[in-house]
């Protein structure tokens, strides 16, 4: 299956025109626009882009969504149907093409105010809480890890104190929520010298051991009481270079 011909598919879908009124602006045939969607056809980058550059699509939104962001990040099959519901009722409200200094085109707003359904940019922090970068992540039923989407965040590792837990400097942490211990976990601490990252092991109804692990093992004994939790660790992402 190709996602470019989903994406051209989605775009031609969301501004209801036909396999031959699009082939016509873009000066192919209907006959490999329509092998182009079905995936039975490899079309180029480039060739795509130029589709839906005529088509009227931007290559870049305001919002800093990439085709090759959307093409490689989304399941576009199965976001078609979610996505014609929320432009429908917009169609009728304001003119999808327009003309703007001389160029025609088409109001992206539409297509990303859709597109924001199914795709959300995750800040990446330092250990100082300073954003310095993100990761496109795909919404499933409204949540991220079952989280709300403005609540999770990534954070870069800041040591190698869980090294021997295969998390090192760099490394990138996925943090959901979350107010109490769990056991097992990897979690964002707040402690009076800055955030950390924990691996949590429960030892009774009221204390937790803190593990980390970096040339040797070591841990400590807290009162629940004494540790404030930030987030849970649910995902990593770690540059195999």
């Amino acid at each position: 299956m190709s996602r470019l011909g989903d994406l051209i598919r989605l775009e031609r879908t969301r501004q209801g025109l036909t396999h031959k009124q699009v082939a016509r602006k873009c000066g192919v045939s209907d006959k490999y626009l329509m092998e182009v969607e079905a995936g039975t056809r490899i079309i180029a980058d480039d060739q795509a882009r130029r589709i839906l550059k005529t088509m009227g699509m931007t290559q870049q939104t305001e919002a800093d969504f990439t085709l090759d962001d959307i093409a490689a990040t989304v399941d576009l099959q199965s976001a078609v149907p979610q996505l014609t519901r929320a432009v429908e009722p917009k169609k009728a409200a304001k003119p999808i093409h327009e003309e703007k200094d001389g160029d025609p085109g088409v109001a992206g707003s539409i297509w990303l105010d859709a597109l924001s359904g199914v795709l959300k940019h995750v800040p990446v922090y330092n250990a100082v809480m300073k954003e310095v970068g993100h990761r496109l992540l795909p919404i499933t039923n409204g949540k991220i890890e079952g989280a709300s989407p403005d609540k999770v965040y990534y954070f870069m590792a800041p040591d190698n104190h869980l090294r021997g837990f295969r998390i090192q400097r760099g490394d990138l942490l996925l943090v959901v929520p979350a107010q109490a211990v769990v056991d097992g976990a990897i979690m964002l601490l707040q402690t009076p010298q800055g955030r950390v990252l924990r691996k949590m092991k429960r030892v009774n109804d009221y204390q937790a051991m803190l593990q980390k692990y970096d040339e040797s093992f070591e841990s400590e004994i807290k009162n629940y009481n004494e540790i404030t939790v930030v987030g849970r660790c649910v995902r990593l992402e770690a540059d195999l270079t």
